[in-house]
């Protein structure tokens, strides 16, 4: 260093101007105030040569922060000069002993323009609160130099990728222009979130962003495989049309095999649409109370409770917004297993801010204002508020400022419930209490809540992915008396053929394939002569299946045996089908009345009655066909064709596959 500072002076300009750029390397901790003093005469072609050797000078030093204070304790605000020479070399060290003085100086003028850009090129994530700060105050050009440097800090601080996706969220509420705009889109990628996937999902086919949100949607598709269903899969679809290039063929390629490789299990879907309040309804009482009422008294007040709730919350802006009076909002939907993924943030200006998150109709997940000591917030958000026998706080505090946005993963397994607030593990799979009830244990399927408690509440991005329960099914007290046995558990098929068109989901479910190609039908082993045939089934859009009875294991059962029909009645294409050919229907022989189905996506429960000739469906507690099957069809079936099965006076049982995908669960069956 000593022999080059004599050259600086050269009058040799090309002389001297490569003595400034050796400085960076030279730069040693004892050599700091030497390059001090160069800042009094530095020219401005050398003087990032000098801040970067001052950079590296400062950073081998024990005594940085320091000198670092010193340095900043010593400058003037309306030194112009200093501050423009200083203030990089602040940024380039990135001690946060200096952010107090680059805080002063935005709110003078004359310094406000430096102080900006230094802070937008901060080295550490020190900067990140002040940054996020003036994203939310400035505009235009100012505005671009704070977003470019806010994502930088995001992308280098060590905040979870949960947090890091909140932060972006938000930077992109204030972005102005499609560049910046683009540039966090591009950020979220890194994260690897589901939240940051679905969030970029919503521009894929904005003309302007989607380049690069199909470039986050997909690399984080494809590097989570844990991310499935049917909204990945419409993304990835949605990405595929949107590829361009050189390397297209190859990207769509690889999303096609990724979408094909996917389970048919359902993933993570929208409980909140952003738009309305579909899917959600007023709450009614507590689970106990509800169960306990008629269904006309349960009519009646879930009506009030809708109306209600469409006073007390709001859809706004892709919110789902509680004003701060009203009761609870909750599923249609009941649940059992889940993921759950939410954002949440509290009004600062709210009196005693508080909500929490029901699990299967009980409270609760706490939310609340963690400078509530009086009431004991100070331990944090996310513990489960009610327990009395087992923990109820957060092992962590993990909240961020109040009005800030929050974000849970909430999974519950069980009676045991795991929670994450901002990407922190706060609750480790801890059972949750029946707090209407302790001497019970958690419901095992029910709704789940957004809490009411006076105080403005926002919710955004609320996303659920059912996990599979294995559940199995016993005969109970009063059929075992009857003479029921099992066919099918929910555990194995023993008592079936074998047929790969049929197959046991995790949930314990038999799952008639769409795909399968061959074996359409899945029979009994036994034969059966008169019965009684108990089961419960779902129905999936244009579902399509059938119980035959009586019928041999070959040849169309519907004919060579006789076929119950199991069909989505409602679906546009079977709006003309004849009379005998919808759900209950004995096929081609005896029409059932057209009523008593559930909604697509809820278990129906059925029973099929076999005497002789004498035939009962009853659905649902409905008796929708109760014939005979000889005077039916004596003078002729209702479709004209032979049915020789009619004549079997015993045969297997079987589910007749079309091409469809059908869930079966609960199966069992007396003999007559």
């Amino acid at each position: 260093m000593q022999s080059v500072i004599p050259l600086l002076a050269s009058t040799d300009s090309l002389v001297s101007k490569e003595a400034y750029r050796t400085l960076p390397a030279l730069a040693s901790p004892e050599n700091l105030d030497t390059l001090l003093s160069l800042l009094n005469n530095v020219s401005t072609r050398d003087l990032p040569d000098v801040q970067q050797a001052l950079i590296n000078s400062l950073q081998a030093r024990a005594d940085k922060s320091a000198r670092i204070q010193q340095l900043s304790s010593n400058l003037s605000l309306e030194d112009d000069t200093h501050i423009a020479y200083l203030f990089p070399v602040f940024a380039g060290v990135g001690d946060e002993n200096a952010l107090p003085l680059v805080q002063q100086a935005l709110n003078t003028a004359p310094s406000r323009t430096i102080a900006i850009q230094t802070l937008a090129n901060w080295s550490e994530p020190t900067a990140l609160p002040i940054l996020i700060t003036l994203s939310r105050q400035e505009k235009g050009e100012s505005l671009h130099v704070v977003l470019s440097g806010l994502v930088k800090q995001i992308n280098r601080s060590t905040a979870t990728p949960d947090q890091k996706t909140l932060y972006l969220k938000d930077a992109f509420a204030q972005a102005e222009s499609i560049a910046q705009k683009r540039m966090i889109l591009q950020s979220l990628q890194p994260t690897g979130t589901f939240q940051a996937m679905a969030f970029a999902g919503q521009f894929l086919t904005d003309p302007e962003l989607k380049r690069q949100a199909t470039g986050t949607v997909m690399n984080i598709a494809l590097d989570n495989r844990q991310f499935t269903g049917t909204l990945v899969k419409n993304m990835l679809t949605q990405a595929i049309t949107n590829l361009a290039g050189d390397e297209s063929a190859y990207l769509s390629a690889a999303i096609e095999r990724h979408v094909a490789e996917m389970p048919a299990s359902e993933g993570h879907i929208a409980l909140f649409n952003g738009k309305d309040l579909s899917g959600w309804k007023g709450l009614v009482e507590n689970p106990i109370k509800r169960n306990a009422m008629s269904s006309p008294e349960l009519t009646k007040k879930q009506a009030a409770a809708d109306k209600e709730m469409r006073a007390s919350w709001t859809a706004e802006d892709g919110m789902l917004i509680f004003g701060g009076k009203g009761d609870n909002i909750a599923t249609e939907k009941q649940y059992g297993d889940f993921e759950m993924l939410v954002d949440w943030k509290l009004d600062p200006e709210g009196e005693e801010p508080d909500a929490g998150i029901y699990l299967r109709g009980t409270p609760q997940v706490q939310i609340w204002d963690i400078s509530r000591v009086n009431v004991g917030a100070q331990v944090g958000s996310g513990g489960l508020y009610n327990n009395q026998s087992h923990a109820k706080d957060p092992l962590k505090v993990a909240d961020n400022a109040l009005g800030e946005w929050n974000t849970f993963k909430i999974k519950m397994v069980g009676d045991k419930v795991s929670v994450w607030l901002n990407g922190e593990h706060v609750v480790d799979s801890t059972v949750l209490e029946n707090y209407w009830d302790r001497s019970q244990p958690i419901f095992p399927t029910e709704q789940i809540e957004l809490q009411a408690h006076g105080s403005k509440v926002w919710y955004r991005d609320i996303y659920l992915k059912e996990l599979p329960r294995k559940e199995l099914f016993e005969i109970t007290a009063t059929e075992r008396q009857e003479g029921f046995e099992m066919l099918f558990d929910g555990s194995n098929l023993e008592k079936w053929t074998e047929s790969t068109a049929y197959e046991i989901t995790p949930e314990g479910y038999l799952r008639a394939n769409p795909d399968a190609k061959f074996g359409k039908n899945l029979y009994t082993k036994e034969e059966f002569a008169d019965f009684v045939y108990r089961f419960d089934f779902k129905l999936t859009p244009g579902a399509n299946n059938g119980v035959g009875i009586r019928t041999p294991l070959e040849g169309d059962a519907a004919y060579v045996g006789t076929e119950i029909q199991i069909l989505d009645n409602d679906a546009d294409i079977y709006k003309n089908l004849k009379e005998h050919q919808y759900h209950g229907s004995a096929y081609g022989i005896i029409s059932a009345k057209r009523e008593g189905l559930k909604p697509l996506g809820e278990w129906n429960t059925q029973e099929i009655y076999v005497k002789g000739n004498h035939v009962k469906v009853t659905l649902n507690g409905q008796v929708i066909l109760d014939g005979d099957l000889a005077e039916a069809s004596k003078n002729g079936t209702l479709d004209g064709k032979d049915h020789p099965g009619l004549k079997n006076s015993k045969g297997h049982l079987g589910f007749l596959g079309h091409g469809s995908e059908v869930f079966f669960r609960n199966i069992r069956i007396k003999r007559l």
